[in-house]
């Protein structure tokens, strides 16, 4: 899923409905390998089909046997009864075990892949098996969660995850999802996931998501048809007479209804994915064109369509460049020598920090916008760094402005030094923009342009 990875975590302090989270004090001991007497009758037995169900015995007694009994995950017979009752005792004894016991089970699982085979498919193999299992895809999203937080520390992780980050991809397919429209009248335990999920503007009561799904707003989420209870991704929209330029305004709760009749524009100020199993699997630049398509059918009379954006990265990547890098963004041109003793970038987070809780200088500011437009168009791995427009961008909108002092909360002061970028979304120039976007030269207006 392409980020506002808008991939953002839930909060810790939160439970979440995730199927893998170990009931309290629950977990599974490890334990050795099975013995050598335990080995000796398996060899006595002749058949291979009653090899199998002495490894699947072996495993929901020991749970944690040698690798040779998980090597029949991976047989290529999808409807082999023995490995598929493998994989379910696999799956329920992973749902029980903590997170010492589920890092064992994959770093297991991870070392037995048979070699020889075409790449992938073995691993392959195994994820069909365990998605066949009752509430299968649920677990996978949550196992994959794990695979990705381990994937550094375990060896052969990674090759796992490619497997089935792939899998995954085509299970999510944008067209088998389903868009609704979230309301105040919509069951409550949905709404409660709305105020543990969103990741770009905390929710900060029942009053305060109460105005952001009344009837002058839209909250729209995705739902797969085997996760109908989990929305995948949601995006909240207000309404205004032009495009909006501080989020503070936008979520000021004792603002007086929008008239809709009134309103041009639709402003996307929070997107936010719920599961962090699906990051990095793209739902395509058709996510946000059903949502427009959704508001146009019931406000005919919107025309422009922008986000009111984070800047997530921009600080972090600032503080690490040193005077010079930050000298050959911010100087003027024309210039002819590069100045003496100016600040490296750690010293201008400070700077812009200060400056984004008033007016700034115009010097401050100025220099500002310069160093946000260069971070917003870097590119690394063909892919744009912040990860904000890396979704939007990948989604074929362009950088249409900048906005100082737009989010002046800690989280924002924080991550951004409280600047905010609208994105605009024209529907006819959204295929142009990927393919400019593809040549590594993300879209931008005018405004951005004399900014660089």
């Amino acid at each position: 899923m392409n980020d506002p990875q808008v991939q953002a975590p839930v909060r810790a302090a939160r439970t979440s409905d995730n199927a893998l989270t170990p009931a309290r004090n629950s977990g599974v001991a490890t334990v050795p390998a099975p013995t050598a007497q335990d080995a000796a009758t398996v060899q006595e037995v002749g058949a291979e089909a009653g090899l199998m169900a002495r490894l699947v015995r072996l495993w929901e007694r020991d749970r944690f046997p040698s690798t040779d009994a998980l090597l029949p995950l991976f047989a290529a017979r999808s409807t082999d009864v023995a490995a598929n009752r493998l994989a379910a005792a696999w799956c329920q004894s992973y749902t029980a075990a903590d997170a010492k016991g589920r890092r064992a089970m994959l770093t297991m699982l991870a070392a037995c892949q048979p070699a020889g085979q075409p790449d992938g498919e073995p691993a392959a193999r195994v994820f069909r098996r365990f998605n066949n299992q009752p509430d299968g895809l649920r677990f996978l999203v949550s196992l994959r969660a794990d695979m990705l937080r381990w994937r550094k520390q375990v060896s052969g992780l990674p090759a796992l995850d490619k497997t089935l980050e792939g899998l995954l991809s085509a299970w999510f397919d944008v067209g088998l999802l389903e868009l609704r429209r979230l309301t105040w009248d919509s069951p409550a335990s949905l709404l409660e996931k709305l105020i543990i999920y969103e990741a770009v503007h905390e929710i900060q009561s029942w009053d305060d998501l109460k105005r952001r799904v009344a009837e002058d707003r839209r909250c729209y989420a995705y739902f797969h048809p085997q996760m109908p209870d989990t929305p995948l991704i949601f995006v909240e929209v207000a309404f205004a007479t032009q495009m909006a330029d501080n989020v503070q305004a936008l979520l000021d709760a004792r603002q007086p209804a929008q008239n809709l009749d009134k309103a041009r524009w639709a402003i996307f100020y929070s997107i936010s994915n719920t599961q962090p199993g699906l990051r990095g699997i793209s739902f395509g630049n058709f996510l946000l064109k059903r949502v427009i398509d959704a508001l146009v059918d019931d406000l005919p009379k919107l025309k422009s369509f922008a986000t009111l954006s984070p800047i997530p990265g921009f600080n972090e990547w600032l503080g690490k460049l040193d005077a010079e890098a930050v000298e050959a963004i911010v100087r003027d041109k024309t210039r002819e020598r590069p100045r003496q003793r100016v600040p490296d970038g750690a010293r201008w987070v400070a700077r812009l920090s200060r400056a984004g809780t008033g007016a700034g200088s115009e010097t401050v500011r100025r220099a500002g916008h310069k160093l946000a437009v260069h971070y917003l168009q870097s590119i690394k791995n063909g892919q744009p760094v912040d990860p904000v427009a890396r979704f939007h961008l990948g989604n074929g909108a362009r950088i249409e402005r900048l906005n100082w002092g737009a989010d002046r909360s800690s989280k924002g002061l924080a991550q951004s030094s409280a600047m905010m970028v609208n994105y605009l979304y024209e529907l006819d120039a959204l295929d142009d923009n990927l393919t400019r976007l593809g040549e590594g030269k993300p879209a931008i207006s005018r405004a951005i342009a004399r900014m660089s």
